[in-house]
């Protein structure tokens, strides 16, 4: 792909692989710190997945800790606060964040508070605001979907006017992110299969982006091929440690395709639906992805038929007439949903996830407000979001 111009920013450092996490006391001190904030929550306590993080740290005398793990589901203005209050009484110097797309966003919420002294998040709101780097992050993912150990963004929930608010800047990006093998080896396959979708949705979005650039480009392509191909194995065999590797990693390249390229429609309605009926973001994606691609598809006939390749691979891609692989496209992602649905029991309509119809009226008018219209192809009027909703009711 030729562009007259684009800009492309991955200053995140990445460690990747068994035993990943014995690093993790060199690169804090390698950020001249020595006092981390670690933020989990009790679900990862519990599973004995955090225990991993806190013996790495003790053996290689970090023992100055303090551990907050209350994080709930969906990132929290008002939990943000209350963190950021527990760091400065404590007087930490680092935060470390092990979980899921909830707990590096409240994360980067608090770091957000503390560096910038703020008593409300909604201060900062939308892109670019930030204009300093923030005190060190290290981000652990223990689910491979988010990609948030690698992005300029933060979704963080403001209750009280029950929306979710869209943070973008480059100085969100951690300073170093940690992929172990032993992080996702717990994750339940609806969590599975739901946050991959979400990292799916990332690639694929990203590789549509009216941002899209060559190198983004790239990212999105091997994510979705890594995707395609891991995620069935996994499913069927949970213990399967190369595939959740590979998730990991196809998360975090997906995390950066669309830190750069930014995301589109699908996560504009996604969003909404996450606040209004509490859906898991992973599973909005499921639901909404295919049906967006159809709403899009005379933009994005071309790169969608490009990636029918890393969808379905070689002999499909071949077999199939060029003027035909941007539907085999969608045929694809339509048959990968059932086939996940079998070993997950991911919902693939909104019905299955408990949304109704009497919600689709504030969903559409929380979407058209969703800054990541700004990079869809195609333009989508409140009818339009209505439409999209019933066909994936």
């Amino acid at each position: 792909m030729w562009v007259r111009y684009y800009e492309f920013f991955a200053p995140v450092k990445i460690l990747s692989g068994e035993k990943a996490l014995e690093n993790l006391p060199n690169e804090i001190r390698f950020l001249n710190c020595s006092k981390p904030l670690i933020l989990t929550d009790k679900g990862l306590r519990k599973a004995g997945v955090f225990d991993i993080v806190i013996e790495a740290l003790k053996e290689q005398k970090i023992d100055d800790i303090v551990v907050f793990d209350e994080i709930p589901p969906d990132s929290d203005t008002e939990v943000c606060k209350q963190i950021a209050e527990i760091y400065n009484q404590n007087q930490r110097d680092i935060i470390v964040a092990v979980g899921g797309g909830s707990v590096i966003d409240t994360a980067k919420g608090v770091n957000i508070i503390v560096s910038e002294n703020l008593q409300e998040l909604r201060d900062v709101i939308g892109a670019n605001i930030l204009r300093k780097p923030l005190k060190p992050l290290i981000v652990i993912p223990t689910t491979s979907g988010t990609g948030s150990e690698a992005t300029c963004a933060a979704v963080i929930k403001d209750r009280s006017r029950d929306i979710k608010m869209l943070f973008v800047s480059p100085y969100l990006i951690p300073n170093t992110a940690i992929l172990d093998l032993r992080m996702t080896v717990t994750l339940p396959p609806l969590l599975t299969a739901a946050t991959a979708m979400d990292a799916l949705t990332h690639a694929i979005e990203a590789y549509i982006s009216l941002q899209k650039n060559p190198i983004s480009d790239t990212f999105a392509w091997k994510a979705v091929e890594t995707i395609a191909k891991f995620l069935p194995l996994v499913l069927e065999n949970p213990k399967n440690n190369v595939g959740r590797l590979a998730l990991a990693n196809a998360s975090l390249m997906a995390g950066i395709a669309f830190s750069n390229a930014m995301v589109g429609l699908v996560h504009a309605i996604g969003h909404a639906v996450g606040a209004v009926a509490n859906v898991h973001h992973g599973i909005c994606m499921n639901i909404l992805l295919p049906h967006v691609l159809e709403f899009n598809f005379e933009k994005i006939n071309k790169e969608l038929g490009e990636l029918l390749l890393p969808l379905a691979g070689e002999e499909i891609y071949i077999a199939t007439p060029s003027e035909q692989r941007g539907f085999k496209s969608i045929e694809i992602l339509y048959n990968l949903r059932e086939k996940i649905k079998v070993n997950s029991g991911i919902p693939n309509r909104l019905s299955e996830a408990g949304v109704s119809r009497s919600q689709f009226d504030t969903i559409a008018e929380i979407a058209l407000r969703d800054g990541s219209l700004t990079f869809n192809v195609k333009d989508a009027s409140y009818r339009d979001i209505i439409s999209i909703l019933e066909k994936a009711f």
